[in-house]
C-alpha cells in the first residue's frame, strides 16, 4: 500500500482511538473536542510525520524518489524540496505542544506548500505528459485533499471555540 494512504489511514485511526479513549476515561467529549482531536491528529501525524518522511525520501533516497515522480535524478532542487518538507514536518510536530494560532500558521504553510505541489504535478501532466505514479498518483490526490481537510477542520475548530486536550 502507498505510504500516502498509510499515513492518512493511520491519522484517522489514531484520532478515532483518542476519541474512544476519551469516552472510556469519562473526559468531557463534545463536538469541539472531537474536532480538536482530529485536527491535532492531522497536524501531528499527516503534516508532521508525513512531511518528515517526505524529507527522508527527497534527501536520502533522492534518486528513487526522482524516478517515481518522473524527474531526472541529481537536481539540486530536490534538496530544497527536502528541507521545505522538513520545516513543515517540524511545524506539524510542534503543534502537539504549541497551540492556538500556531496551528493556523501550520495549516497555512502546509496548505500553500501542498497545493503548490499539486499545481506543479498537474502542470507536469499537461506540459510533459508526466503520469509517473509519484506525479499523478496518490500524492497528487493528497496534495489537494490534505489541505482541504486541514482547512475545514481548522475552520470548524475556530468556529466552535477552543478546548484543550
Amino acid at each position: 500500500m502507498d505510504f500516502v494512504y498509510v499515513i492518512s489511514i493511520l491519522t484517522i485511526l489514531i484520532a478515532i482511538f483518542v476519541v474512544l479513549i476519551s469516552k472510556i476515561t469519562s473526559k468531557p467529549l463534545n463536538r469541539k473536542r472531537v474536532v480538536e482531536i482530529f485536527l491535532l491528529s492531522f497536524l501531528v501525524i499527516s503534516v508532521g510525520f508525513g512531511s518528515i518522511w517526505a524529507f527522508i525520501g527527497h534527501f536520502f533516497l533522492s534518486a528513487q524518489v526522482a524516478a517515481s515522480i518522473g524527474w531526472a535524478p541529481g537536481s539540486p532542487f530536490q534538496s530544497e524540496v527536502a528541507f521545505a518538507n522538513l520545516s513543515i514536518g517540524v511545524l506539524g510536530l510542534l503543534c502537539y505542544w504549541i497551540r492556538d494560532n500556531f496551528w493556523t500558521a501550520t495549516v497555512i504553510a502546509s496548505s500553500i506548500f501542498l497545493l503548490g505541489n499539486a499545481y506543479g504535478h498537474i502542470l507536469n501532466m499537461i506540459l510533459y505528459s508526466n503520469y509517473a505514479p509519484g506525479n499523478a498518483g496518490s500524492i497528487l490526490y493528497m496534495d489537494i485533499i490534505g489541505p482541504i481537510i486541514l482547512i475545514v477542520l481548522l475552520i470548524l475548530y475556530k468556529s466552535l471555540g477552543r478546548n484543550t486536550i
